[in-house]
């Protein structure tokens, strides 16, 4: 008997080896992805939750470390492709494969597109880190000042890298849109402008005790970043924007289709044309008109969608008097909207949220209401209201933002991954689809939770939907204009003429990802209820919004597989 429990044990262990052996190669090509992104970005750190020594220094994108990481990657690719998952014995050595795999390839796809050659912004720029970077950056140490003086020291040379690059991008051919160039010349204006004693970028001073300290960075603040940051503005302006494209479709770049779909790849995680996009994004919008024309009729009496629009426009009551009343609104939806998610989960997070509108610097540069994490629990993430427009918005508009940024939307999300048991590899694992579709998705679950004060809400919020998914590719690829593009989304009422050209810009410069909101979106909606058709009685909202979010931001072809897998678990326990 003994000899055959030893036996069955030496089986055992040899079965198991492959497994631990594969497991073992895996962590390592995960810890090397790893170490290679914060290499080439050590910022990345603040908003995922990473542990970082090097405080003192910014993204290098000279072209000589761009060669180094783009090697660096084949050699991963080549590696992972080598490594069969079906070895893998680890749960979480499975998902870092399927991460790192999403990761590399679209990575490789994306390199078409050249980006760093036309990195002219205004919602995902370099310069728009700056102000970020400068809230988290650690000054508890006097080692940690050092670098934090050093690293601001090196903005002037940070800017030489970005010219050099534009340079050699309008040589090569590539070059932003137009009018998305004057935008960032207006926030990068206003970055310049602001005293050292109110710049966003002179925190670190702020949250330091060190008064010797606090006057040198000041200083590096009024000597070195501001006149960095003032000149390439005058660099933009003089010399840049005369040769900027008129047209805002990235296939006027060089390979600008192969471009786009690579960039569709990288924000949706899924390998779709533009023509089939659209087709999906039109069949969606059809659908949500019917419904609008339904609630139409009983609300105001009518099933055209413009008078539709008309009276939700014109409803004194879903109007706003000033900028303030929208800031104070959307605060009050905050709170209520985090008190009616609490049945939405199984668990609420801790992290604080704040509800505040743009810095100056933001302000008339055309950047949306958005979302900013932190990867610190202890400290708070900011929905950043876009209060401006105050005027034309509406309360119902309001609210639907307010839960897409804040509960059950992106914070409830975020906050939540940041406490969960992750590798290193998928807390800094991110793409759109995943986290804006789960955007779009709490704006329906908002709807159920009764988080909408009234109609208004609940029509506005079937407007907008799967648009992007029509009039993204239709920009970029299918030959739409500039004006055809606004006219469609005008259609749709949820923003007015002003956000609508804003809206476009950000399409220009960010290809493919208005998209990733309904694929997400849509993905989800389907996997929820592929679960309640098969569960019936037996399906747990809270317990399927675990599984949705408890890996983190996930490519949404691992986030279906781990939702059937769930499924069919779950149906088995009743049998």
């Amino acid at each position: 008997m003994q000899r055959m429990i030893v036996a069955g044990l030496v089986l055992a262990l040899a079965g198991a080896a492959p497994g631990m052996a594969s497991d073992a190669r895996m962590r390592g090509l995960a810890e090397r992805a790893v170490a290679l992104a914060l290499e080439q970005d050590p910022t990345l750190a603040y908003f995922t939750g990473l542990p970082l020594q090097d405080h003192g220094s910014w993204a290098d994108r000279s072209p000589e470390a761009r060669a180094r990481q783009l090697a660096a990657e084949d050699a991963l690719l080549a590696e992972l492709r080598a490594l069969d998952p079906e070895t893998l014995a680890d749960p979480a050595a499975r998902l870092d494969h399927a991460l790192l795999t999403e990761r590399l390839e679209s990575s490789v796809q994306g390199r078409v597109c050249r980006s760093e050659l036309w990195d002219v912004n205004h919602m995902a720029g370099w310069h728009l880190a700056l102000p970020p970077v400068a809230r988290e950056q650690p000054v508890d140490t006097p080692e940690a000042r050092a670098q934090a003086l050093r690293r601001w020291s090196a903005v002037p040379a940070l800017v030489d890298r970005e010219i050099a690059n534009l340079r050699r991008g309008l040589e090569a051919g590539y070059t932003a849109p137009r009018s998305v160039v004057r935008r960032v010349i207006d926030q990068v204006s206003g970055l310049a402008a602001a005293a050292p004693g109110d710049s966003p970028l002179a925190e670190p001073a702020r949250n330091s005790d060190d008064a010797a300290f606090g006057e040198a960075f000041r200083a590096i603040v009024a000597g070195e970043v501001n006149p960095a940051l003032a000149r390439f503005g005058r660099y933009l302006e003089d010399d840049y924007l005369p040769h900027a494209r008129e047209t805002l479709a990235v296939s006027a770049n060089p390979d600008g289709e192969a471009c786009y779909r690579a960039s569709l790849r990288m924000y949706t995680t899924l390998d779709r044309g533009a023509r089939e996009v659209h087709d999906i994004g039109a069949a969606a919008v059809a659908a949500n008109v019917a419904e609008i024309g339904e609630m139409g009729e009983r609300v105001f009496g009518t099933r055209e969608l413009p008078r539709i629009l008309q009276h939700l426009r014109e409803a004194p009551d879903n109007r706003f008097e000033s900028e303030d009343a929208l800031i104070d609104y959307t605060r009050s939806i905050v709170a209520r909207a985090r008190e009616a998610s609490a049945a939405l989960f199984l668990a609420m997070p801790e992290q604080e949220l704040r509800a505040e509108p743009f810095l100056d610097y933001m302000r008339g540069s055309g950047t949306s209401a958005h979302y900013e994490p932190s990867g610190d629990p202890g400290r708070p993430a900011y929905y950043r209201i876009d209060s401006e427009g105050w005027a034309d918005e509406t309360r119902g508009a309001a609210e639907i933002t307010a839960v897409h940024e804040s509960y059950p939307g992106h914070h409830m999300q975020f906050a939540f991954s940041l406490t969960l048991e992750k590798t290193p590899l998928s807390r800094m694992s991110f793409n759109s689809a995943y986290a804006e579709g789960w955007g779009r998705y709490a704006e329906r679950l908002a709807e159920e939770a009764g988080i909408y004060s009234n109609d208004y809400a609940r029509i506005q919020r079937r407007t907008w939907p799967a648009r992007g998914m029509v009039a993204d590719p239709g920009l970029h690829v299918l030959g739409w204009s500039r004006q055809q593009t606004i006219d469609y989304l005008l259609e749709s009422g949820r923003f007015g003429a002003d956000e609508t050209e804003a809206l476009v810009d950000r399409m220009a410069v960010l290809p493919g990802q208005l998209t990733a909101y309904d694929s997400g979106g849509l993905e989800i909606v389907a996997l929820r209820r592929e679960a309640e058709q098969a569960l019936g009685e037996h399906f747990d909202l809270r317990d399927f919004h675990r599984v949705v979010l408890e890996q983190g931001a996930i490519p949404l072809q691992t986030l279906r597989r781990n939702v059937e897998q769930w499924i069919a678990q779950e149906a088995a326990a009743r049998e």
